[in-house]
């Protein structure tokens, strides 16, 4: 689908990237191979993502459920960022993009999280194109943590104040949530912030997820009619 078909640009879309490990199973490679292609395609797709003019990406790269993996998978996913999250977060800020991160990182090993912390914090503060992590998050632990905070505030909140208490205070709510690999559900992804989003759901395991089948993705979005409850 060319870019000039797309006419109504979503500003937030959020991607649940998913069929990592699959995808190196049907190639008879092991999981490590998917994650790696994974991450590959999650850079390429935010590129593509900033060209068509999406303002803020947000990605579901390492949920609380996954950290009870396999321990040998999960150093192997470690080992990924040790190596190529500097890279990555170089290659995207060199694009113009700001990178946040949302979740527990305290659920990571301590020298993960220093790599994330440290190279997280080299993007600019702001930018046009905003792309966001969500690494050791789950979204029910992100609704209680919230909850806590204002219970201990002792003051009462509205939807509004509530919203501030939660990772992605200051990042609008996604527009658009895609999810990649057959599934359909969100599995605690956003899901305070997704109460009105429109839901896409493919059969392509995420690394086979190519800019052309994102681009078909906008595409349905854009000839949808948004209402929000109203007439």
């Amino acid at each position: 689908m060319a870019k000039n078909d797309l006419t109504n640009i979503p500003r937030h879309v959020g991607i649940i990237m998913d069929g990592n490990r699959r995808w190196a199973t049907k190639r008879l490679l092991p999981a490590p191979a998917g994650h790696s292609a994974g991450l590959k395609r999650m850079v390429a797709l935010a590129e593509r993502a900033k060209e068509l003019g999406v303002r803020y990406l947000t990605v579901y790269a390492l949920s609380t459920e996954n950290l009870m993996r396999p321990k040998d998978e999960l150093e192997k996913m470690y080992e990924l960022i040790r190596k190529h999250f500097c890279e990555c977060v170089e290659k995207l800020v060199s694009k113009g993009a700001r990178v946040k991160i949302i979740g527990d990182l305290s659920l990571l090993p301590d020298d993960v999280r220093v790599i994330i912390e440290t190279n997280a914090a080299k993007s600019p503060d702001k930018a046009d194109f905003t792309f966001i992590m969500a690494l050791g998050y789950g979204a029910r632990n992100e609704i209680v943590r919230a909850a806590n905070i204002a219970a201990e505030s002792g003051v009462r909140v509205d939807e509004q104040a509530f919203s501030r208490l939660l990772y992605t205070d200051g990042v609008p709510d996604p527009d658009f949530i895609i999810r990649t690999g057959g599934e359909l559900r969100l599995s605690n992804f956003l899901l305070w912030q997704a109460a009105y989003a429109e839901l896409y759901f493919t059969d392509a395991l995420f690394p086979d997820f190519t800019d052309d089948k994102f681009e078909r993705a906008i595409g349905d979005y854009s000839a949808r009619t948004r209402r929000f409850g109203k007439v």
